[in-house]
């Protein structure tokens, strides 16, 4: 009986009740990051005007053409994330940090699923784990990120390679 509850209450939370396509937004569900809550910068930068914070566009390991995110997004493991933000010198700024994760949760957008983030503001973000600065505290080996395939956050061990996306603090 347990496996089948638990079985049931999988297929609910990752499918049946969302009953949404890969790559869609709902319409009848209203947008927790509208594209109004950002001014989009020429740089490749977006800013936050909600949180105040200024992001990358693109994850690391793309290059913003003017238009969208191109190329592969990289992974790193979270050591190897700590370290891209402190070298990080993009668009003549040298503060880029990695969010920790209630910055990262703020840009999920619980309206679409498979990237659960808005695409218009954060062109072509794999649908995968990106990583926050917060260690998890209940596995010392772990760390927080969040899942753009379907906007949840969890620990993970930091030695995998998940995806980064850095942040500023605003002005």
């Amino acid at each position: 009986m347990k496996t089948s509850t638990t079985f049931l209450l999988t297929l609910l939370v990752f499918g049946g009740a969302f009953n949404v396509a890969y790559g869609e937004c709902k319409d009848n569900i209203t947008p927790s990051t509208p594209n109004s809550r950002f001014a989009l910068n020429e740089n490749g930068t977006v800013t936050d005007t909600q949180t105040g914070l200024m992001w990358m566009r693109c994850s690391l390991g793309q290059t913003w053409d003017g238009s969208t995110c191109t190329g592969s997004a990289s992974t790193y493991t979270w050591a190897q994330a700590l370290a891209s933000a402190d070298e990080s010198n993009y668009a003549g700024f040298s503060d880029w940090y990695l969010p920790n994760i209630k910055e990262l949760n703020s840009i999920v957008e619980t309206a679409c699923y498979d990237p659960a983030i808005n695409q218009t503001v954060f062109p072509n973000t794999p649908s995968s784990g990106y990583w926050s600065s917060s260690p998890y505290a209940y596995y010392g080996s772990s760390a927080w990120l969040v899942s753009f395939s379907n906007g949840y956050d969890g620990g993970n061990s930091k030695n995998y390679n998940r995806h980064v996306r850095l942040v500023r603090a605003g002005q």
